[in-house]
C-alpha cells in the first residue's frame, strides 16, 4: 500500500460566499469579474491526499483540472496545499460552458492510465451544477471499485477502510486499489496555503494538455435551454389562533371545508 500514486480533481468554480446572478439573456450565470476559487469538496480531497503522503500510503499526489487558463490558479492552490505536480486540460471558454461530467471523468480515467495513478480521489460534486457523476463514471470507466461520500478513510490489512455518509447514517465499506474515491464535508478541514508554500508551488511542474491528447472528444451531448432564479418566497404572516389558521387553510383550499 506505500507508495500510491493519487490523482485529485481541482475545478475551478464560483466562490462559495458569492452571490450568484443569472445573465439576463437566461443562457447561463455570470462569470466575468466575478471571485473564483477551488470546489470546496475537491479542497478536501487535495487535503486528504496530501495528508495519506504525509502517513507514507501515497508517494505523490497529482492535481488536475479542465477548463480555461484561469484554472492554472486553483492548480497552484493545490500545489501550495501539498500536491506534488499537476495537469492542466485546456479547455476554451466557449467549450468550457458545455463541459460536462461525462467529458472530465473521460480524461481523468485517461490521466490516470498514463500517470500510473492508484487512487483517482474527487469531491463528491461541485457547487455550481451539483451533478455528484464524475467520481462515479471514472470508476466506470476505469472499472474500478469506487468509495463515495468518504467522511473517513483508514488503512487496514492491505485495503483502504471507508466510512461513506448515506441518507440512513453510516456505513463502512473495504475496497481493493486501484480505486476512485469521492470526498464528503466531514472527511477533514482543508489546511490554508501558507505564504512559502505558494512561493514554493510557483516552482512546481505543471503540465499543459489538451483533451486530444487524451483523445477525448468534448463536443456538447446536452444543450441548457434556459438558466432562471428559483421564485422568490412569499412572507409568512403570524397568526393569533388555530381557528383562523384553519379559515385560512379552508379559504386557500388546501384543507377540505
Amino acid at each position: 500500500m506505500s507508495g500510491l500514486r493519487v490523482i485529485v480533481g481541482c475545478k475551478r468554480v464560483i466562490d462559495y460566499a458569492v452571490k450568484i446572478r443569472v445573465k439576463p439573456d437566461k443562457t447561463g450565470v455570470i462569470t466575468d469579474g466575478v471571485k473564483h476559487s477551488m470546489n470546496p469538496f475537491d479542497e478536501i480531497a487535495v487535503e486528504e491526499a496530501v495528508r495519506m503522503k504525509e502517513k507514507k500510503l501515497a508517494s505523490e499526489v497529482i492535481a488536475v483540472s479542465c477548463g480555461p487558463i484561469q484554472c492554472q490558479e486553483t492548480l497552484r492552490t493545490a500545489m501550495a496545499m501539498g500536491a506534488d505536480k499537476s495537469i492542466h486540460v485546456e479547455v476554451d471558454a466557449a467549450t468550457y460552458e458545455n463541459l460536462q461530467p461525462l467529458h472530465v471523468a473521460k480524461i481523468l480515467s485517461k490521466v490516470a492510465q498514463e500517470e500510473k495513478a492508484d487512487i483517482v480521489f474527487t469531491g463528491k460534486q461541485a457547487i455550481d451544477d451539483d451533478c455528484n457523476q464524475t467520481g462515479q463514471m471514472v470508476a466506470a470507466l476505469l472499472d474500478w471499485p469506487q468509495a463515495t461520500f468518504a467522511s473517513k478513510i483508514e488503512k487496514a490489512n492491505g485495503e483502504l477502510t471507508v466510512t461513506r455518509e448515506i441518507d440512513g447514517g453510516l456505513e463502512t465499506i473495504k475496497v481493493q486499489v486501484p480505486a476512485v474515491l469521492t470526498a464528503d464535508l466531514r472527511l477533514n478541514e482543508p489546511r490554508y496555503a501558507t505564504l512559502p508554500n505558494i512561493m514554493k508551488a510557483k516552482k512546481k511542474p505543471m503540465a499543459k494538455k489538451k483533451p486530444a491528447d487524451y483523445g477525448v472528444d468534448v463536443g456538447p451531448r446536452q444543450s441548457i435551454l434556459k438558466v432562471e432564479d428559483p421564485p422568490v418566497r412569499q412572507a409568512g404572516s403570524k397568526l393569533d389562533s388555530v381557528e383562523t389558521l384553519v379559515t385560512k387553510l379552508r379559504d386557500a383550499g388546501l384543507v377540505p371545508s
